[in-house]
C-alpha cells in the first residue's frame, strides 16, 4: 500500500492551525538569527513564532537571552521587528523600563496613592524562553520540552564535517505568500516537483540519481550537478521548519514561519566565505538566482492551498522513492497534533 498525503483539512483548519501554534512552534527549537548579529551589548532581534512575538537580546553580561516580546502590564509589543540595539527595554504604551536581563526596572505613577501599596517591581519580570547556539546559528524555544541537540536529530553527524562556521552572515531576505506553511513544506522536502516546476534547475542536475533519505528529523536530498547550477547538490529540511541549502561558496538557512492558517513567510539568511568587495556581484547574483528558484513555487503551492479549500480534494499516494521527505513531515506533523490534543476523526 502507498502512504496517503494529508486530508485537506490539516492545511485549512483553523483549529488545526491553533494546535499547531502550541504543539509544534511553541515547544521546539526555532533558528532566530546568526551569532554574529549579536556584537555589542543590547544588540537584539525581535521576531515572530507563528503568531508569537519573541526577541533575544545580548546582555550586559555577555550572554544571550530571550523573552516574549510583550510587556506585563498590558501586552503591548516592546521591540518593533527586525534587528536593533537598545540600553534598556521600553514598552511605548506606558513607558514602562526593563533591563536587558528582563527585569522590571521602572513603573511610572506606581508609587503610593491614596494609601495604596506600591508596586513590587520583582514581581512582574518580562516572560523568559529558552535560548540556545549551535555551530553560530541562535536558537529559541518558547516552551522547551527538550534540548535542542535532541531536537536536532540527525543534523548533528550529518553537519560533522561542513566548515559553515567559515561563512559570514550578509544578507537576509523575506518572502511572503498566500498559502499554508505545509504546503510549502510539503514542496521542499521532495524533489518530485523539480522537472514541472523548475525547468532550468532541471536541465543542471542530473534527476536520475536524485536520492532524498528522511530519518531522525532530518530530510537530505542530493543530486549530482552538471552545467552552470549554482548550488553545490545537497539540500537539508530539519523540524520542524528550518532549511539549509549549500551554493558556491556559501550556504542559506530559511524558517519556514505561518502568518496564519493560509500565509506563510519565509525568512532567509545567506551567508559566504568571501566578503570582499570585489566579490559583491558575484554574491547578489548568487542571492537573485536563489530567490527566483524559490518563488518558482509560490503559485503552485497557492494554487494547492485553493484546492484544498475546495472540498474535492481526496489524499493522493505518495511516491516511495521521492516523498520519503513528506511522509517523515507528515507524521512528525500528526504525532505532534496528537500530543497537542487533536482530536483523531470518527
Amino acid at each position: 500500500m502507498f502512504k496517503e498525503n494529508l486530508e485537506a483539512r490539516y492545511y485549512t483548519d483553523p483549529a488545526i492551525y491553533r494546535r499547531e501554534q502550541s504543539g509544534i512552534f511553541n515547544s521546539n527549537w526555532q533558528l532566530i538569527a546568526p551569532r554574529s548579529r549579536f556584537v555589542e551589548k543590547g544588540d537584539y532581534v525581535a521576531t515572530d513564532i507563528a503568531g508569537t512575538k519573541v526577541f533575544v537580546v545580548l546582555g550586559e553580561d555577555g550572554e544571550l537571552r530571550g523573552f516574549r516580546n510583550l510587556c506585563r502590564h498590558r501586552g503591548a509589543m516592546l521591540l518593533k521587528p527586525g534587528q536593533g540595539r537598545c540600553r534598556s527595554i521600553r514598552c511605548p504604551y506606558h513607558n514602562w523600563v526593563y533591563r536587558l536581563d528582563g527585569s522590571l526596572e521602572r513603573a511610572p505613577w506606581f508609587s503610593h496613592a491614596d494609601g495604596e501599596a506600591s508596586l513590587t517591581l520583582e514581581d512582574w519580570p518580562l516572560h523568559d524562553i529558552s535560548v540556545a547556539l549551535w555551530r553560530g546559528l541562535v536558537f529559541a524555544c518558547v516552551e522547551s520540552p527538550k534540548t535542542l541537540t535532541d531536537q536536532l536529530g540527525g543534523l548533528l553527524n550529518e553537519m560533522g564535517q561542513d566548515p559553515i562556521e567559515d561563512y559570514h552572515w550578509t544578507e537576509q531576505r523575506t518572502l511572503i505568500f498566500d498559502a499554508n506553511w505545509k504546503i510549502y513544506t510539503d514542496n521542499f522536502v521532495e524533489g518530485y516537483h523539480i522537472p514541472g516546476i523548475h525547468p532550468e534547475f532541471f536541465k543542471a542536475i542530473d534527476f536520475e540519481e536524485f536520492e532524498t533519505t528522511a530519518k531522525d528529523n532530518l530530510v537530505r536530498m542530493t543530486a549530482p550537478t552538471k552545467g552552470d547550477l549554482f548550488y553545490r547538490g545537497r539540500w537539508l529540511w530539519m523540524w520542524p521548519n528550518w532549511t539549509l541549502s549549500f551554493f558556491n561558496g556559501g550556504m542559506n538557512t530559511s524558517r519556514i514561519n505561518p502568518l496564519g492558517v493560509d500565509r506563510t513567510e519565509l525568512i532567509y539568511d545567506f551567508y559566504f566565505a568571501d566578503l570582499s568587495d570585489e566579490a559583491r556581484e558575484a554574491r547578489q547574483d548568487t542571492i537573485k538566482r536563489n530567490i527566483a528558484v524559490i518563488e518558482q513555487d509560490f503559485d503552485i503551492c497557492t494554487h494547492i492551498h485553493q484546492n484544498y479549500l475546495s472540498g474535492g480534494y481526496q489524499p493522493g499516494p505518495l511516491s516511495p522513492r521521492h516523498e520519503k521527505g513528506v511522509h517523515l513531515f507528515q507524521k512528525l506533523v500528526k504525532e505532534h497534533l496528537q500530543s497537542a490534543g487533536e482530536a483523531k476523526p470518527n
